[in-house]
């Protein structure tokens, strides 16, 4: 075999309710091959009930109160969490909600190896994965196929035998899919040549056909505290949201984002480019906190779409700013539009000055709609913006660093000595568009504006990310908090509502 078996991380699973559950996940039980093409579970009993009935109840009990509506149209991809169902599973839900009301024959899981190393990804081609809800067919002409196409790509036994991160997507399918197969592929470390590879190759055997889904399991930030936490796991889900794989390849390794399955994400972002996909959804983010109430060391999880529009195959990268009005920006853009907010925000600070500075980067000339973040030690500290911009965007990012740091009337103005705890962030927004129907509403991808005669109220995008609201509570959030309005103004036809889409980036991303 290629790979060398060593333990890669222990430490996979959330803070525990208590002492007896810490004790009884963590006990790892091996699993035997027996028949040696039946994968029998390694975590049933621990991460979800063995007992089929209560399985089924429970998976059921998931996927019902996801407040998401099934999309009924053809998904690509689901990003789905991996933790035992009682921290996980509300989020899993939203995701495989979504998907079910389609119908899908070949189901392709890409899983991370979290105990044994080795280079490439392990493919178990053939026979069928058990669960208490029954046997799951491989698709051994898929996996045959597959493996055939690149050396990389062969049956690691040994990432099998403790791992959980592939097995527990299993029940969610078998409770809303009948008469389908799986591919079931777990990446240990390889290089991101590979995940191209890996990409390219389904890319190749997929091909046409509508009946394919692809099921990326993975959990999001390990054991930081619930702010730091949300914070690094949304700007982890903006790069996803944006299809930066070189992005989120770059900064797992680095440690400024954190996923455990960032090698599968990775893989299904370079797929999803390669087929044109053009819209990425954020439906829900949670972590471990939300469940047990400590909010000192928690996991991460997300749930995430992937889908085209029809006649979009081959479309580039930024497919989505790109439909909705917004050009993209560059590394180096993004990076002298920081530059010019914290210059701009010291200046004022420890001289009263406002920044004199002059561009000639057309793109930074275009006038465009922004707003500009502040925050401290993770908390908001300032944010105001326009949202149609009257000036060139350096200058419209300028002025609103200063009112952010000193005009926000939720906030004391921001002092001299507190500017080494600021980190700021800018929204960059598309021009808004009046919407007829809130279906249209894609939460963690379009900000919203409601406005009814003198009221008016904005919710940048990474709101809902951040809070983690069904579109439901957005609206409400917004009427109230925002717009001044009773809570279900967004049903009266005399409000207004508008989307616009926005680039946003921080400093750690230009850093």
């Amino acid at each position: 075999m290629n790979g060398k078996n060593k333990e890669i991380d222990k430490n996979i699973y959330p803070q525990k309710v208590s002492l007896l559950i810490l004790i009884f996940l963590t006990t790892m039980v091996p699993f035997g091959f027996g028949d040696s093409n039946i994968k029998e579970p390694n975590v049933s009993g621990q991460f979800y009930s063995a007992d089929p009935v209560q399985l089924s109840q429970e998976v059921q009990r998931y996927i019902s109160s996801a407040t998401v509506t099934p999309y009924k149209k053809r998904i690509d991809i689901i990003m789905s969490p991996h933790a035992g169902y009682v921290f996980s599973g509300p989020v899993a839900g939203f995701s495989y909600k979504s998907v079910s009301e389609e119908e899908y024959k070949t189901i392709v899981i890409i899983a991370p190896s979290h105990f044994f190393g080795f280079d490439g990804a392990s493919i178990w081609d053939k026979g069928a994965f058990k669960t208490p809800l029954g046997l799951v067919k491989v698709d051994e002409e898929f996996t045959r196929k597959l493996m055939a196409l690149n050396k990389k790509f062969y049956f690691e036994p040994g990432a099998y035998e403790q791992e959980h991160s592939l097995e527990v997507e299993i029940p969610f399918l078998q409770k809303i899919f009948k008469n389908f197969k799986i591919v079931p592929i777990i990446m240990g470390q390889p290089s991101f040549q590979t995940c191209q590879d890996l990409a390219d190759s389904l890319h190749q055997l997929i091909g046409d056909r509508k009946d394919v889904l692809i099921v990326i399991s993975t959990d999001m930030s390990h054991y930081h505290d619930h702010n730091f936490a949300r914070e690094m796991d949304h700007h982890t889900l903006s790069a996803v949201k944006e299809l930066n794989a070189e992005e989120v390849w770059k900064e797992c390794h680095s440690g400024t984002m954190e996923m455990c399955g960032f090698v599968p994400v990775t893989t299904a972002i370079l797929y999803a480019r390669k087929i044109g996909v053009n819209h990425v959804d954020i439906l829900r983010y949670a972590n471990s906190g939300d469940v047990t109430g400590d909010k000192s060391r928690v996991v991460g999880y997300s749930s995430v779409v992937f889908y085209r529009n029809p006649g979009s195959e081959g479309q580039a990268d930024n497919a989505i700013s790109k439909k909705e009005g917004v050009a993209p920006l560059t590394f180096p853009q993004k990076k002298r539009l920081i530059e010019i907010v914290k210059k701009a925000i010291d200046i004022h600070l420890r001289a009263g000055k406002t920044l004199a500075v002059e561009e000639t980067d057309p793109r930074l000339l275009e006038r465009e709609g922004a707003f500009v973040t502040i925050h401290k030690h993770g908390q908001l500290r300032g944010c105001i913006g326009r949202i149609i911009g009257f000036a060139p965007l350096y200058l419209t990012v300028r002025d609103m660093a200063i009112a952010a740091a000193t005009e926000d009337s939720r906030f004391e103005p921001v002092k001299a000595e507190e500017l080494n705890d600021i980190d700021v962030e800018i929204s960059v927004l598309s021009k808004p568009r009046v919407i007829a129907n809130v279906d249209e509403i894609k939460m963690g991808v379009h900000g919203v504006i409601i406005s009814q005669d003198h009221h008016r109220g904005v919710f940048l995008p990474q709101v809902a990310t951040e809070t983690g609201w069904s579109k439901e509570e957005f609206l409400t959030q917004l009427c109230v908090q925002k717009a001044g309005l009773p809570a279900n103004a967004w049903h009266d036809p005399k409000t207004k509502i508008e989307i616009f889409t926005a680039q946003v980036f921080s400093e750690k991303d230009v850093e």
